[in-house]
């Protein structure tokens, strides 16, 4: 598992390990002023060993490090992207040509930014595309949303209150746009994909911030999609949104980490397009701003990992045939503000990845295979990361 800790410029690596824990995290530091906050997760150079990049958003750049397979990472680049401040980083096939690539959500320039994969560990210079004045984009998805074969782009607006997808192309640009509203004052944060309604054609679901709501956009399966349909989550804002199916019914639901309340939501799914009206969930943490869900402690159910920016920390929420329990605690670097998780160490366990943005570092916890992990190693990566993604 993978968190950016902002406050302390790293990101922080958990290991799994067999004795439902995970080990203390190793700390990679990302750079003075880096402000480390996303991580993302995948094989850069094809080695089949995963590797790590890192949004800084303190010096406009994505920190790259390759792994070696135990549990370890080399500093290989750090990638400018100019004036951007990135705020998000993810990676996908955007070109069809079977290496990852690079794509970033740029606060400071209103834009996004794709980078494409050699396959060798390094990328091309970035492409970017306008989300419009204003806009400060947030996050953003992949999909194929109008039928047509090729990948297409969902990006969350902040400032401008909806969701803008750019379809692709045969040449693997982006070119038509359209704009989703999410309401006015909605400051969508985070978006996410699915299949809710059961038909072949993917839908979105926002984290709308600024009104304290989910909001689900039904595909009409031609590149248009319905109005936005809203669901409450009371006084709780909605700051990061994801999907899983947490009560082993096969259908989706929906996942939102809640700034401010001390809690997450869980929407269930009636797989019409619908859901229930959310449970809500104790994180122990005011600030718990990211999250990453997968199965810790292998025993077939979806947990949750949830960063704790106030705390320094990371809570993971085992799941039960009842919702969630057993929580645990895992101290991070300072200001931690993104998780990721994958094997980094190839034990068949999974590891926990953080980037601390203000510790301008990361940190790796081996996982034990049942939800607890080593101390934390650390990695410098640069000013400010923000973000980190597994791909």
């Amino acid at each position: 598992m993978v968190v950016a800790n902002h406050a302390v410029n790293a990101v922080a690596i958990y290991f799994g390990q067999n004795s439902s824990s995970f080990s203390t995290p190793i700390q990679y530091p990302t750079g003075n002023g880096s402000t480390p906050y996303i991580v993302a997760v995948g094989d850069f150079n094809t080695d089949s060993i995963l590797d790590i990049a890192v949004a800084n958003f303190g010096s406009n750049s994505i920190g790259v490090f390759l792994g070696y397979g135990n549990g370890s990472f080399e500093k290989r680049a750090e990638l400018s992207i100019g004036s951007s401040r990135p705020i998000f980083i993810g990676f996908f096939d955007l070109n069809n040509d079977t290496t990852l690539d690079i794509i970033t959500a740029n606060y400071g320039t209103q834009s996004i930014s794709i980078l494409f994969g050699y396959g060798n560990g390094n990328f091309s210079s970035p492409t970017s595309y306008s989300t419009d004045y204003d806009s400060f984009p947030s996050s953003v998805v992949t999909g194929d949303f109008n039928n047509d074969n090729y990948l297409d782009l969902a990006i969350s607006n902040y400032g401008t209150d909806n969701v803008q997808i750019l379809f692709g192309n045969e040449s693997g640009t982006f070119a038509a746009v359209i704009r989703l509203s999410t309401g006015l004052g909605s400051h969508p944060n985070s978006i996410t994909v699915g299949h809710f309604n059961q038909d072949v054609y993917l839908d979105i679901a926002v984290a709308n911030y600024g009104t304290n709501q989910i909001g689900i956009l039904l595909n009409n399966g031609n590149g248009t999609f319905a109005n936005q349909v809203n669901y409450s989550t009371g006084s709780a804002s909605p700051y990061s949104i994801g999907v899983g199916d947490f009560n082993q019914d096969n259908l989706l639901d929906l996942i939102a980490t809640n700034n401010g309340t001390d809690n997450l939501a869980v929407f269930l799914g009636y797989g019409n397009g619908t859901f229930v009206q959310p449970r809500m969930y104790s994180t122990g943490a005011s600030s718990s701003i990211s999250f990453a869900v997968c199965d810790v402690n292998k025993d077939h159910r979806l947990d949750i990992i949830v960063v704790s920016n106030d705390t320094g920390a990371i809570d993971i929420l085992l799941g039960s045939f009842e919702g969630f329990e057993n929580q645990m605690t895992f101290s991070t670097g300072y200001g931690p503000h993104s998780v990721a998780v994958g094997d980094f160490n190839k034990d068949t366990r999974l590891d926990i990845i953080v980037a601390n943005a203000y510790g301008n570092d990361v940190s790796v916890l081996l996982g034990y295979d049942n939800g607890s992990f080593q101390n934390q190693m650390t990695f410098s990566t640069g000013s400010q990361p923000y973000s980190v993604t597994v791909g």
